[in-house]
């Protein structure tokens, strides 16, 4: 239905999130274990920071419109034990710090593969994450699921020699994607979104 219906347009960079895993590790280093946070935590921040910014990728398109959403809930998508996904939504997810997100992250993956979702967590996200990280992927170019608007792919965060000040340096890169719907947004807003969410992974103390 999602190929069927929407007009999917795809866009991908390849990010540069070394102070990004360098804060994370920091942090983790110092922090109790319950306290400990994933890369996911930092994305799913920046993501719903970003769509609270830049209208078009968070609601959803219904009865030929579309709504955009007064609060960004980003659903994570989580691999089910018997095979499968799912995508429950963390709630007003732009709000939170990155411990209560990563709290609620756990939970809910916990929950899922339990099944013990509530109906209300599926239906609520209004744009979706999902990650290939640990799969050894570099990029993954996911459908949207109606009635949302846009989902957001990542790979696996690998080190990459990369260009920094001029001089070639080993760093931490990750490629995220955006799978966007072309009746609400187009390629440029896409890139500002792409964009939006790399420059708030810069800078993950901002986060």
């Amino acid at each position: 239905r999602s190929k069927r219906e929407i007009p999917h347009y795809y866009l991908s960079t390849t990010v540069d999130v070394t102070p990004a895993t360098e804060w994370l590790a920091a942090h983790n280093a110092s922090a109790p274990v319950a306290e400990r946070l994933l890369f996911a935590a930092l994305l799913v921040k920046a993501i719903a920071l970003t769509c609270a910014e830049l209208p078009g990728f968070s609601g959803f398109y219904r009865d030929g419109r579309f709504e955009a959403s007064p609060a960004v809930h980003v659903g994570v998508a989580v691999a089910l034990r018997g095979g499968g996904l799912v995508a429950p939504a963390i709630m007003e997810t732009a709000g939170k710090s990155l411990t209560a997100l990563m709290d609620d992250f756990r939970a809910l993956v916990m929950r899922a593969r339990a099944g013990r979702l509530r109906a209300s967590e599926l239906a609520a996200p209004t744009i979706i994450l999902t990650s290939l990280g640990e799969s050894s992927v570099d990029a993954v170019f996911p459908i949207i699921q109606p009635p949302q608007v846009a989902i957001v792919g990542a790979g696996e965060i690998v080190t990459r020699p990369w260009v920094v000040d001029g001089a070639v340096q080993a760093r931490q890169v990750v490629t995220l994607s955006l799978g966007a719907d072309h009746r609400v947004t187009d390629g440029r807003l896409g890139a500002q979104f792409l964009a939006g969410v790399a420059q708030r992974l810069a800078d993950p103390g901002s986060l």
